[in-house]
């Protein structure tokens, strides 16, 4: 398993960028994960470049931007609504392609007040959903459904639910990750849900349930990592704060306690 850092808000300056992935290599992380926004701040050639100097792969982009900022909804019945918000995840999915890092959707299903019926809302989610993930199994990557919990999104909030919707879509494009603080709100049991779906996933972000500094919550951090371990788990873990600390404080406090449990258990 390799460490990432996810930055919620765009990072608009290149430059920018590059001195938070040196300083994010230097404390030992392996990955970064990114907001997409539109238009993209600089050419995915850039970025790309940026990356490889730093020997940091981006591992994914979250979509969420385009909810909160465009109001592109899946769920919505207007058509015209769900055609851009497909146009956006594809274009997501172009920009991504080239740095071989997955696109995440969440927020971008919307919310019961974009659509009260849960029928319906699936239906038009599903329909989007297998447009978007057609192309991106042609750009060679990966669309991925974040199972997100109710009091933020309106569908889809546990990992089985998501399971059933990528079964249901039936794309190899589509995938489903999993989020501690998600988790340990919908679920019954953290570990079981890892067990049960850790072979399956795409993603992981590893967040305390109260979206704070790791160890001021009621994530038990290193049970999460034996379960990963134990299920065959090879792919990301990406650090998610965004209460309480800047992003330089919660990327040096959570590698100071989240990089010893891998290091220690994998016997490096």
């Amino acid at each position: 398993m390799k460490l990432s850092f996810l930055f919620y808000e765009p990072i608009l300056d290149l430059a920018e960028l590059s001195r938070r992935m040196e300083r994010l290599a230097a404390l030992g992380y392996q990955g970064v994960e990114l907001s997409a926004m539109h238009p993209p701040p600089y050419p995915a050639e850039d970025l790309l470049a940026l990356s490889r100097r730093h020997n940091m792969p981006i591992v994914s982009f979250l979509s969420g931007w385009s909810y909160g900022n465009e109001k592109l909804c899946l769920a919505s019945p207007d058509d015209g609504v769900r055609d851009r918000a497909v146009e956006r995840l594809s274009s997501y999915i172009d920009y991504a392609a080239p740095l071989q890092a997955v696109v995440v959707i969440g927020l971008m299903q919307g919310l019961r007040s974009d659509e009260p019926d849960g029928v319906a809302a699936a239906d038009r989610i599903a329909d989007c959903l297998r447009r978007v993930a057609d192309r991106a199994a042609v750009k060679g990557t990966t669309l991925v459904l974040e199972p997100v919990n109710h009091l933020q999104v309106g569908f889809h909030h546990t990992a089985s639910e998501a399971a059933a919707l990528v079964a249901r879509v039936g794309s190899p494009g589509l995938s489903y990750m999993l989020d501690t603080i998600h988790v340990h709100i919908e679920e019954r049991s953290v570990r079981h849900t890892i067990e049960q779906h850790a072979r399956h996933i795409r993603h992981f972000h590893l967040c305390e349930s109260n979206g704070g500094p790791f160890g001021s919550g009621a994530i038990d951090f290193p049970d999460v990592i034996d379960a990963f371990r134990e299920s065959g788990y090879e792919l990301f873990l990406s650090v998610k704060i965004y209460r309480q600390l800047g992003w330089e404080e919660a990327a040096r406090t959570a590698a100071e306690r989240i990089l010893p449990l891998l290091e220690r258990r994998t016997g490096f």
